[in-house]
């Protein structure tokens, strides 16, 4: 007890230092809950216990490791960010589009500058639930993505550009077995589809059902790390689900995949 009186007893706490405490916590809670069941889990916690070991030498007055540990958290931050470039923007763009800081920053740009969002008409929205469909019933594989305000820039670059109307013939040609585009993940905007045999991040969630292929997991990565919204068609079952913010939605019927679609682009 005499030993944390010396330590902390000449430390004054006000209630500044108590809502600071309480924010730093804070930010730690969610930074957990964003990358729990991943790898980045690890790395954090490695950075945490590195923090509290520099915390603890310094209250004792270890200069020589006090001096180490500067050292090497000044030298492993540098390196984290070199050699996790591809996961920091990945984390970046998922907290963006998990708080809507991302979209609602976008709402207010295109509100400034007159811009009108070129939302997809009902016609697309029947293209694409009947194209789903006749591949469903033909066990063909898909994989449709639909951003919203994120950009999904990065992710075209992958795969080939389109830029065609949408239409239900050109989807099932595209994602036809023999086709040289039909693997990978095709990128749908407003009422064009941009981009075919797109590579899409794998999610490193742990707690998928064994029987979700890779498309499903590329489905939830994607849904995870930005605000894109992915309609998967199993070639192994020919089910056909709907997946949001890393959620999967297994459809029933036709009609359900349409008012999810028509619901998440409206």
């Amino acid at each position: 007890m005499r030993l944390l009186v010396n330590l902390f007893g000449f430390l004054p706490l006000s209630m500044v230092d108590i809502l600071d405490i309480l924010m730093v916590g804070l930010i730690i809670y969610f930074l957990i809950r964003l990358i729990r069941n991943s790898s980045a889990m690890n790395i954090f916690l490695a950075l945490i216990f590195l923090l509290l070991v520099q915390a603890v030498v310094s209250a004792f007055g270890m200069k020589m490791m006090s001096s180490i540990m500067n050292t090497l958290l000044d030298v492993g931050v540098l390196a984290l960010i070199v050699i996790f470039q591809p996961e920091i923007r990945h984390f970046l763009n998922r907290i963006g589009s998990q708080t809507g800081i991302t979209r609602r920053t976008s709402d207010i740009f295109n509100r400034l500058l007159g811009i009108k969002d070129d939302k997809m008409g009902n016609a697309a929205v029947q293209e694409i639930t009947e194209a789903c469909r006749s591949m469903s019933e033909q066990y063909t594989g898909a994989l449709i993505v639909f951003p919203h305000k994120t950009s999904l820039d990065y992710i075209v670059e992958t795969g080939d550009r389109i830029d065609a109307d949408i239409n239900r013939r050109l989807i099932m040609n595209l994602f036809f077995k023999n086709s040289p585009l039909h693997d990978g993940a095709m990128i749908i905007g407003g009422n064009r589809i941009i981009a075919a045999r797109c590579t899409l991040p794998i999610t490193q969630r742990t707690d998928i059902p064994p029987q979700m292929g890779m498309r499903h997991k590329a489905a939830i990565g994607i849904s995870e790390e930005t605000d894109a919204d992915v309609i998967v068609v199993s070639e192994e079952t020919g089910g056909i689900s709907f997946v949001s913010g890393g959620k999967v939605t297994h459809i029933n019927n036709i009609n359900e995949l349409k008012l999810l679609l028509g619901g998440s682009l409206s």
